[in-house]
């Protein structure tokens, strides 16, 4: 298993403040450069004068149509791909904390698949400026139909919520598949496929505002709930005897953990491969205990998906790749580099 009682104790390599201070200059640094790549050349002292300037701090701002293409085009799109992997990356830590299994991801519960199903149904009816709320909607609903489906069967156990979670995922792919065949032609037939391999292409300051609340508010949540997810890194029992309500915690935490991956599907589409890698290396370099783990792996997934984002719209410019294909052309060989060191988990 990925959180044991060994990984728990493993002393960290690196100290916490010097490896999270680290981490926001790079995602600093990596935004503001990132807005620089595209087919109109901007500098980076243009980029940064244009975000500066608009912070409100006293910088003259560059000429009009340079600072159009940074701060209106390019950088809600930076932003919403930084807070997207800060958001994946944090949901995928706790969610392989809350089920002990190291194949879990924040689409574990068939969140992605409903989050799909709701997109694509609005997306066919030409109701694409529905798209955040059928999406945020559809991965709710499958989460509470994988919840009463694990509930149904017993007590909530990591197993039966796998189990539930697959069941519901396989049936919201086929109904997604379904609506596809049917009814998407043309333009919508691409639009579709573009969302579900995830993308960041149409992204605004309203879908830098959704992530970012959902982030704050709900990821403030994950964070303070460190100590808890520490002690179920033990065991049900063990996490008992510590004095948490076991059930009821975590229905309170998946649903938390719901709540921030519908948010940020409900923006990007479903990105692979963030949640599930990320906080398996970060736990290499700064160990298991969750009061490290969590912060540095928000950061260590903005700045990964920031530079995902930069390779997908530039590599073949003038065409885009989604940046789910990126994330996944990194992600398998780095997770099985991963897999190689770990040895094996078990």
């Amino acid at each position: 298993m990925t959180t044991t009682a060994e990984g728990a104790t493993r002393r960290a390599r690196v100290p916490l403040a010097v490896a999270l201070a680290g981490l926001f200059v790079l995602l600093v640094v990596s935004v503001v450069v990132a807005v620089t790549f595209g087919p109109a050349d901007v500098s980076t002292a243009e980029a940064f004068a244009s975000i500066t300037h608009h912070l409100g701090l006293p910088v003259d701002a560059p000429d009009r149509l340079t600072d159009a293409i940074v701060w209106e085009l390019r950088t809600p799109r930076t932003l919403t791909a930084a807070v997207v992997g800060a958001g994946l990356g944090l949901a995928g830590a706790v969610m392989q904390s809350l089920t002990r299994n190291p194949l879990a991801d924040p689409y574990l519960l068939g969140l992605s698949s409903g989050a799909s199903l709701g997109a694509v149904a609005v997306l066919v009816l030409g109701l694409a400026v529905a798209l955040p709320a059928a999406a945020f909607v559809g991965a709710l609903g499958a989460l509470a139909l994988s919840l009463a489906i694990a509930r149904a069967a017993g007590s909530l156990t990591p197993t039966r919520m796998v189990l539930a979670g697959l069941a519901v995922s396989q049936l919201c792919a086929a109904a997604t598949s379904v609506v596809i065949f049917w009814t998407a032609t043309g333009d919508s037939y691409r639009e579709i496929v573009t969302w579900l391999l995830g993308s960041v292409a149409g992204a605004d300051w309203g879908s830098v505002g959704l992530a970012a609340v959902a982030l704050v508010v709900v990821g403030l949540v994950l964070l303070a709930s460190a100590p808890t997810l520490d002690a179920f890194a033990f065991g049900d029992t063990a996490a008992a005897s510590l004095g948490v309500h076991v059930e009821r915690t975590r229905w309170l935490l998946l649903a938390a953990v719901a709540l921030l991956t519908g948010a940020m599907v409900a923006v990007s589409g479903a990105i692979g491969f963030v949640g599930l890698v990320l906080p398996h290396g970060v736990r290499l370099v700064l160990g298991a205990p969750h009061r490290r783990l969590l912060p540095a792996v928000a950061l260590t997934g903005a700045v990964f998906l920031v530079w995902a984002d930069t390779l997908a719209r530039t590599v073949f410019d003038p065409r885009e790749l989604p940046v789910g294909v990126v994330t996944a052309l990194v992600g398998v060989p780095v997770f099985v580099i991963l897999l190689r060191r770990r040895g094996s988990w078990s």
